[in-house]
């Protein structure tokens, strides 16, 4: 948050409605030239991730708060969509969460054990019958 926040400071204007990028001559950028005038492919490049989209960060940031647990409601606010389709896009499927659910389930069945049920307290209190 630092680097950012120093990063922000320099080049983002001190006004709530500043741009934080900026088209060549300080104006919006556009998205048909995004890629030249921002130097998207070289900085992507240079972090180790040829062939980064812009979007893709999108979908990252709305995976790890579907992962954070958000719910369908908050991922659809944070994108702004009306469709739960769309916010579904992000509730991958993670080894991560398997555990968590598996960990919870073992959890549950040992807590179960570890009541006695009333069916059990009365089978054990039955005398046994031979045969």
């Amino acid at each position: 948050m630092p680097v950012l926040a120093e990063h922000l400071d320099s080049y983002v204007g001190p006004d709530e409605t500043a741009l934080v990028f900026t088209g060549a001559l300080g104006g919006l950028l556009r998205r048909g030239n995004f890629r030249r005038d921002s130097g998207w492919s070289a900085a992507a490049t240079g972090i180790g991730m040829p062939g980064l989209h812009f979007h893709d960060l999108r979908h990252t940031g709305n995976t790890l708060a579907a992962q954070a647990e958000a719910s369908l409601a908050d991922l659809k606010a944070q994108m702004g969509h009306d469709s739960v389709r769309a916010a579904m896009v992000y509730q991958h499927a993670t080894g991560e969460a398997d555990h968590k659910i598996a960990a919870a389930l073992t959890a549950q069945i040992a807590a179960s054990r570890e009541k006695p049920t009333a069916d059990r307290l009365a089978a054990s209190s039955e005398p046994e019958t031979s045969r």
